[in-house]
This record gives structure tokens, C-alpha cells and sequence, in this order.
């Protein structure tokens, strides 16, 4: 049957199949009586399959009206819709997302990429943290977008919002929000850069910019909350970590304390142990008292020389002897020199030697006196002097127990020590690191605030609409008269070979 209708079609002049009729009638004559329309086989799909193109120009030309009735119909819907559809305006914000944070305090917390890969990584997570649901969500509760009918419109009561009971089934105004909220906000990246360029649309411009702005802010927010987060739960572990330190201490403090009493190793205000202050002390003590003795000699031995010497030779110990022998001296040399004048027996030279003598025997009593006290200091002296050593001797007798105790002293000092030292230093970063959890640290910035667009972006423009609703009646109109003629072609009863003379 396909070759029929083949060398039908090629037999058949192009007069008589330039039209609809024409080639019907022909068909039906080449038909042996047609009662009714056959039904539609396999068969006859097979042989409509490879019917020629120019049963489809016939088609198009029928259907033509209605492609240019359903073109003038797109047209006008297209027009309406852009009338009647609520208007959409998209602003866009350029912000500047730096993975490298601010380095404000030496050692941060959160170190900042080093390899292109790993800042690629890091601006990527910014980006999606950019529009997640937790910011979103800040926008919808700082903006309170649950009561703008743009982003929810509470439902109607009705028959089946009064069937509908029970807290489950009441709708979440803040999610319906955030669920509207969605698809209006879209972001894009820069391959070349860090800069991502923020898109949100609303019904009017300033609600677009509003909740730009919106958004950024709780972006920012949202990234310093993660950080102080971050920077809360490294300081509760060292929180943690720092008791246990601090009993640490306190008990390598107390195995100090301890040791020293079983060992009676006791400490003075500098630390150093008394045992060790005591022979320092003891030192230097019995080097004033040996200086105290060796005076104490000097001074005896002076008294005993004098006591055997002449009264000029004599050497003053105190202002009693020293005016003595000034006074012996001074009547010696008068004597002297009256003896030469007036001899040995005239009266003044007589009353000189008896006063001369008195004087003599004064100062030997005064010397006695002096020599006794002398005797008694360097007695003294000697004996603090024996003391001191005795007290030196037993000293270092116990001194080198006590040395050996300080090496172990010195060893549990050194464990308390680098405990504290630890203990000290955990304290500290726990510290900077509570005060970390109020700076923000984060590298944003906006380089491109949102603008008002020149003009709106859903939908498009009334001529815009009208051209392309033309368009898609035209062509929807041109499909219909295809489909129509293909299944009156496919409803035809089976083509019969053509003879001709």
C-alpha cells in the first residue's frame, strides 16, 4: 500500500495536487468503491510514514485561519496577563567576601586560608551561607515578612479549613514566608574574584532594596554568631580543662609543703631555705667577731706595752687616760727644765716630783683600769668567737641532709612549676579567647549598594508580551492544523495502484 500511494503521489501531476479537492477527488477515484472510513492500522501508519513533505504545506495552508486567529488570541492574553500580573523588581548587590579574616589579635582562633583551593572552599561555604535558611530566616523575623501578603496571604476560612483542626495542621506564617522568600533570592559568583553579586526581587523597589540590605546585615550576623559560637565552645573546653589544671597545681603545691615539713625544710621571704640563710648569716657573723677579737688583742697588748714604757711613750685608750698623760707629759717637761735651773734640791723641783709622781700614779691606775676592761672585751670576744664556730660546726653538720633533701625539693618544685606554667597559660587564652567572642573578625563589604533597576523584570514589557504571544498563537495554530490534517489523512481508507494508459 506504500508503494501505491507512492507511485500515486509520483504519477499523479502537480496541477492536480496543488489543492485539497483536487487530490481528494483523485484520491477517491483511484479508490475501488468507498463505502465508509477503514479504521486505523499499523499498516496504514507505516505508509503515512513515508507520505511526502508536500502533504504537509497542503495542511498548513488549510490551517492557516486558525493560526492567525490563535495568534491574535495569544497576543491578546499575552497583553492581559502583563496587565493583570502583579510587576517584579530585581535589585543586585556586589559584596566582597574575603576568606583572609581581619587579623586583629596575634594567634586567632580561626587561621585563614593559605592555598587558592582552600580559599576557593572558604568562599564558597560564605556564599551558601549567604542564602541559607538560618539567614533568611533573620530577614523574615527583622522584617516581619510573615505579615506582607507578597510572601504570605493567610487562607481563607472555609469548608475545609473548619475540617482541618488541631495545632499540626495551622500553617507556620514565618515558613510559608521563608518558603516564599526563596526563590526571590539568588546569588551569583565571580571566577575571577571574590565577589559575589546578591539578586532579590520583590513587588516594589524599595521592598527589593529593604530586604538586600536585610539580607547582608544578617549575613554579616550570621558569620559573626558562628564565630563567637566557635570561639564559646573552645572556651568552655579550656573551662573544662582549666579545674582539672588548677587541681593540679594546688596538689604539686601541697607535695612542696609537705615534703618540707617531714623534712624541716623551712623557707625565709625570698624563698631561699633557713638553713642555708642561717650559714650565711653565721658567716658573717663570726667574720665581725673575729675582727672584734683581733681589736680587742691590739688593744690589750697596747695597754700591756704601755704599762712598762715611760708616761711620754704612753698611748691614750680613753679622754681620761689621754688627759693624764697630757698632764704627766706637760709636768715632765716642766720638771726637766726647772731641774737644770734650780737644781736637784730647791723646793719648786721637790713640789714638782711629788705632783709628778701623784700624776704617775693615776695614770698607772688608769691603765690597770683600761688594761682589765680590754682583758674582759677580748674575753668576750673570744668567747662569741667559739660560740659562732660551734654553731657553724653544727650547722654544716646538718646542712648536707638538708642538700640532699633540696634535689628532691628542686624536683617536685619543677613539676609544680610547669603545671603552673601550663595552668597559667591555658587561663590566659581562655581569657582572649572569651573576649575574641566579641569581635567580628569577618572580611565583608558591600563595593555595589542595591539601586532602583530601570525598570521591572517579571514581566516583560506589554510589546515584548504581544510579540511573543503572537508568535506562540501562531505557531500553536500552525501544530493544531498539522495534527488535524494528519489524523483525517490516517482515518482515509487504503490507497489502491494507479493505472495509467
Amino acid at each position: 500500500m506504500a508503494s501505491s500511494l507512492l507511485d500515486y503521489l509520483a504519477d499523479t501531476p502537480r496541477g492536480r495536487a496543488s489543492d485539497r479537492k483536487d487530490f481528494d477527488r483523485e484520491w477517491h477515484q483511484a479508490e475501488a468503491p468507498a463505502a465508509a472510513a477503514e479504521t486505523v492500522t499499523l499498516d496504514k501508519i507505516a505508509s503515512f510514514m513515508e507520505l511526502d513533505l508536500r502533504r504537509v504545506f497542503v495542511w498548513l495552508k488549510t490551517g492557516i485561519r486558525l493560526a492567525i486567529v490563535l495568534a491574535l488570541l495569544g497576543a491578546v492574553a499575552a497583553a492581559g496577563y502583563g496587565i493583570v500580573s502583579p510587576p517584579r523588581y530585581t535589585v543586585t548587590t556586589d559584596v566582597l567576601i574575603d576568606p583572609a579574616n581581619l587579623q586583629v589579635v596575634n594567634n586567632d582562633l580561626f587561621a585563614a586560608p593559605g592555598q587558592v583551593d582552600a580559599q576557593l572552599l572558604s568562599l564558597g561555604s560564605r556564599i551558601r551561607v549567604m542564602t541559607s535558611g538560618n539567614v533568611l530566616s533573620r530577614v523574615v523575623k527583622e522584617l516581619k515578612l510573615y505579615e506582607d501578603p507578597e510572601f504570605y496571604k493567610p487562607p481563607s476560612a472555609g469548608f475545609f479549613t473548619f475540617l482541618r483542626r488541631g495545632e499540626a495542621s495551622k500553617p507556620n506564617p514565618e515558613l510559608a514566608a521563608l518558603k516564599a522568600l526563596r526563590p526571590k533570592v539568588s546569588i551569583s559568583t565571580d571566577e575571577r574574584s571574590f565577589i559575589a553579586s546578591l539578586s532579590v526581587s520583590a513587588q516594589t523597589t524599595e521592598k527589593a532594596i529593604t530586604i538586600s540590605k536585610a539580607i547582608v546585615g544578617a549575613f554579616q550576623s550570621e558569620l559573626a554568631a558562628a564565630d563567637a559560637e566557635g570561639a564559646n565552645r573552645a572556651a568552655s573546653a579550656l573551662d573544662n580543662r582549666l579545674e582539672e589544671l588548677r587541681r593540679d597545681v594546688l596538689a604539686a603545691e601541697e607535695r612542696i609543703e609537705a615534703y618540707k615539713r617531714d623534712h624541716n625544710l623551712s623557707t625565709g621571704e625570698n624563698g631561699q631555705l633557713v638553713s642555708s640563710q642561717t650559714i650565711s648569716q653565721l658567716n658573717s657573723q663570726i667574720v665581725a667577731a673575729r675582727s672584734r677579737v683581733i681589736d680587742a688583742q691590739v688593744t690589750y697588748n697596747a695597754l700591756q706595752k704601755a704599762g712598762s714604757t715611760p708616761v711620754g711613750s704612753q698611748v691614750a685608750v680613753s679622754p681620761a687616760l689621754a688627759e693624764l698623760l697630757q698632764r704627766a707629759g706637760a709636768m715632765q717637761q716642766q720638771f726637766d727644765d726647772q731641774r737644770v735651773v734650780f737644781g736637784e734640791r730647791h723646793p719648786s723641783i721637790v713640789r714638782l716630783r711629788a705632783q709628778l709622781s701623784s700624776i704617775r700614779e693615776q695614770v698607772k691606775v688608769e691603765l690597770e683600769r683600761a688594761a682589765s676592761a680590754a682583758k674582759s672585751e677580748l674575753d668576750k670576744a673570744n668567747a662569741a668567737l667559739s660560740e659562732l664556730t660551734a654553731r657553724m660546726a653544727e650547722v654544716e653538720g646538718s646542712i648536707f641532709n638538708d642538700n640532699q633533701s633540696q634535689i628532691e625539693l628542686r624536683e617536685l618544685q619543677r613539676d609544680a612549676s610547669s603545671k603552673a606554667a601550663i595552668y597559667e597559660s591555658f587561663l590566659s587564652r581562655a581569657r582572649q579567647i572569651t573576649e575574641r567572642e566579641q569581635i567580628n573578625t569577618n572580611n565583608i563589604r558591600v563595593i555595589s549598594g542595591a539601586l532602583p533597576p530601570a525598570g521591572r523584570s517579571w514581566p516583560p514589557s506589554t510589546a515584548v508580551l504581544l510579540i511573543m504571544g503572537a508568535i506562540a498563537g501562531f505557531i500553536l495554530g500552525l501544530g493544531l492544523a498539522v495534527v488535524r490534517g494528519i489524523i483525517a489523512d490516517l482515518r482515509l481508507p487504503h490507497l489502491k495502484p494507479l493505472h495509467h494508459s
